[in-house]
């Protein structure tokens, strides 16, 4: 067999993917457990009874059953439920080390008020009485002026009771201003809106699907729920499926598919148009669907007249017969299904226009509601609470424009705008940000200048259970107990393709004095007291949970899980509630989101000739949980030897720019600098500098803190023109002697 130089980087590069979603690091980890005992912090349990205890775990949004396995009261390993139907007993490498979050060093064991300055790391344990009576002082000094709008609220975007509390809570007190963190899923609900005129979660048929296009999900690199895609890639495999991926780098997810398609970064929208504009104008859309349950037909000819794929070549990088070649193939497949999210999409919306394009690629083919395709799954409706009753203060504050002006005028699609909060003028900030099972100090993009509008808002309160970056920098921390203390309902929205809740049940009594989230917002209502605490009749959260949940209690109980069974999409005649009750092609604001403008990088490319792009890894978390050391044990000496980080280079590019391998490096953009090491690697593109997400964190503990860079230090925050989303995906760069 002939083995040219593209395939053997493919054999090569694809191989170490394989190893990395194989049983092997499983093994080393357990390997590395053995000389991790001498960390002081590490339990070494004595002998005693074994035993099994079941929960959800929520390190990530996928929603996997685990067991967590218990020598007496300590627990000593936590592997996947066989039972459960997302991930049928597989576990990550996070999910693998969760011990580490619930027995390491950075917890926060009690409530803290900050004594010095900002950041400074002084702080003095207090009682919670205290902590209680202190926030409430302040929160009721808001209200008492009038302005219960001043006080905002940043949480991960949880659909379970806990959100809606904070939900609660913040309506009652008068604030239009709860935030969510950034997610693929806002755009994705943003394009449904669009397309078929509803509010609902987007499911992906993944194990049905016969040719997958992926335009830069990281689907063996954390996309949607991890252990689920691994499992599907795994039934791609063996059932023969094409799996197509679309980036500018050869990541693992690129290595393991069957082919890769290397286009220039931030012109993905133009190639999935060119695709469509191939589809439409030889007629190989499905005439079933399209003909008969989609409206707009005439207007997307118009629409996409631009997008030939002799005009796409110029911006993609692709050649017109590859654009070409690649949508027929798209759309004579049986049952074809295009997927839209950059990396992991946990902690970016990204482009409306781009996902909306991916959306009508689908819809071309008749993969809407269909085996194999993209599915509406209805929102979680188990939550039926009575309207609190609110008075005047609260009616007032209610009726003011939100801070981040999502839901009107040209962010009327965005149902939050966490990174126009952050970075506001002074007189659009809180008094008060309450910050829960969130790290936007570290997570979002341009964090010297949110931590700089951060120091603005006079107080800040921080609901973590760790030291992290934004608990670091509160004036209160208030910690919550850890997944494996808690009891909560977990509603699952990462792309699967039924409703399910999942349970997770407390293992182990809380290990110092931490407090269940959803028990603090019922103390604190009550501590503000008038309608605020009239709207929280529950004497506590498991009273709440335990009625909110009603006939699914006992099953969830017993399982550790409620799920929809029987569910099924949709049919096409009754599935749309837009206007025509058809599915949208084109016309009105869809029209203005495919003819919005492109997202240009910041910088001059005069002065910064590179554009640096941040890639995501299984092995690294990138959101509000930091990495576990197991983790950090997992990592490649060419992406972090030491403390350096190492970013990918062309070869090509490093002549250009004289650097070889291993070479010490300033790499500079418009928002940042920061001193890197160069790994030379074929499979990233030519002029491109790719660095990992997930290190460079500043608090936690010495075995995380001052490793590498963090990316989003580098990269400036993108406003889609077309939502509000924030659209980041690089920024220019320029390499310079360190």
């Amino acid at each position: 067999m002939k083995v040219d130089r593209r395939s053997f980087l493919s054999f090569l590069i694809g191989g170490a993917a394989g190893t990395a979603l194989s049983p092997l690091p499983w093994k080393l980890t357990d390997d590395l457990s053995i000389w991790t005992q001498n960390w002081p912090w590490t339990p070494v349990p004595k002998r005693g009874e074994a035993s099994y205890a079941t929960s959800t775990c929520t390190l990530c949004p996928g929603g996997c059953g685990i067991k967590v396995r218990k020598i007496d009261q300590r627990c000593v390993k936590i592997e996947g439920a066989d039972e459960h139907p997302i991930n049928k007993g597989g576990v990550c490498i996070l999910g693998l080390s969760g011990l580490q979050l619930l027995y390491g060093p950075t917890r926060v064991r009690t409530p803290l008020r900050r004594t010095g300055k900002r950041g400074q790391a002084r702080w003095e344990p207090i009682t919670w009485d205290e902590a209680y009576e202190q926030l409430a002082v302040k929160l009721k000094e808001v209200r008492s002026k009038g302005m219960p709008e001043k006080i905002a609220c940043l949480i991960d975007g949880s659909l379970g009771t806990t959100g809606r509390l904070f939900q609660r809570f913040m309506t009652a007190f008068g604030s239009p201003n709860l935030m969510s963190m950034p997610s693929v899923q806002d755009a994705y609900q943003a394009a449904l809106q669009l397309t078929q005129g509803t509010r609902a979660q987007v499911g992906f048929d993944l194990e049905n699907a016969d040719f997958i296009l992926s335009f830069g999900c990281g689907l063996l690199d954390g996309w949607g729920s991890p252990v689920r895609v691994f499992k599907a890639n795994s039934s791609w495999k063996a059932g023969h499926a094409t799996v197509v991926q679309v980036e500018p780098r050869l990541s693992n997810s690129a290595a393991k598919a069957d082919h890769w398609i290397a286009i220039k970064p931030g012109s993905e929208s133009d190639l999935a148009m060119a695709m469509a504009n191939v589809i439409v104008s030889r007629n190989l859309y499905d005439s079933q669907f399209v003909d008969s349950y989609c409206e707009g037909l005439s207007g997307l000819k118009r629409l996409l007249a631009p997008f030939s794929p002799q005009a796409a070549a110029t911006s993609t990088g692709l050649s017109s017969e590859v654009i070409e070649q690649w949508a027929v193939k798209f759309a004579k497949a049986e049952r074809p299904l295009a997927l839209y999210g950059r990396g992991k999409g946990g902690t970016v919306a990204g482009s409306l226009k781009e996902c909306t394009s991916i959306m009508l690629l689908n819809a071309l083919v008749g993969a809407i509601n269909r085996k194999g395709g993209v599915w509406t799954v209805p929102d979680y409706d188990y939550i039926q609470w009575q309207e609190p009753e609110l008075d005047e203060v609260a009616r007032s504050g209610l009726e003011k424009p939100r801070s981040d002006g999502a839901g009107s005028g040209k962010y009327a699609l965005a149902q939050s705008l966490a990174q126009r909060l952050l970075t506001a003028s002074a007189e659009q900030m809180p008094e008060i940000l309450l910050v829960a099972r969130c790290n936007p100090l570290y997570s979002l993009p341009d964090n010297g200048r949110i931590k700089e509008n951060l120091s603005k808002i006079p107080f800040i309160v921080s609901f973590s259970s760790f030291m992290d970056e934004t608990a670091a920098y509160a004036d209160l921390i208030l910690p919550e107990h850890v997944y494996l203390e808690r009891l909560e309902d977990v509603p699952v929205t990462a792309g699967i393709n039924f409703p399910l809740i999942g349970l997770s049940q407390p293992v182990v009594e809380p290990l110092w004095k931490t407090r269940a989230l959803g028990d603090m917002i019922i103390d604190l209502a009550k501590a503000v007291g008038g309608s605020t605490a009239g709207a929280f009749p529950w004497e506590d959260y498991t009273a709440c949970l335990q009625e909110t949940l009603g006939d699914k209690w006992d099953a969830m109980q017993e399982q550790g899980f409620w799920m929809d069974s029987g569910f099924v999409p949709p049919a096409w005649e009754d599935g749309f509630q837009t206007e025509s009750g058809k599915f949208q092609l084109a016309g009105g604001k869809l029209d203005d989101v495919l003819q919005s403008d492109d997202i240009s990088l910041p910088g001059e490319a005069s002065k910064f000739p590179l554009v640096l792009i941040p890639y995501d890894s299984i092995r690294l978390a990138n959101g509000s949980i930091g990495d576990t050391p197991f983790m950090i044990k997992t990592v490649g000496d060419d992406v972090l030897k030491g403390k350096d980080v190492f970013v990918q280079i062309n070869p090509a590019t490093a002549k250009k720019f004289a650097v070889s391998e291993g070479s010490l490096v300033s790499l500079v953009t418009p928002v940042g600098k920061a001193t890197v090491r160069v790994h030379l690697d074929h499979g990233t593109m030519p002029g491109i500098i790719a660095m990992s997400t997930g290190l460079g964190h500043t608090a936690y503990d010495d075995y995380l803190a001052g490793k590498g860079i963090n990316v989003n230090a580098l990269i400036g925050s993108m406003e889609d023109p077309a939502s509000g989303f924030d659209a980041v995906w690089g920024i220019r760069a320029k390499l310079a002697k360190a």
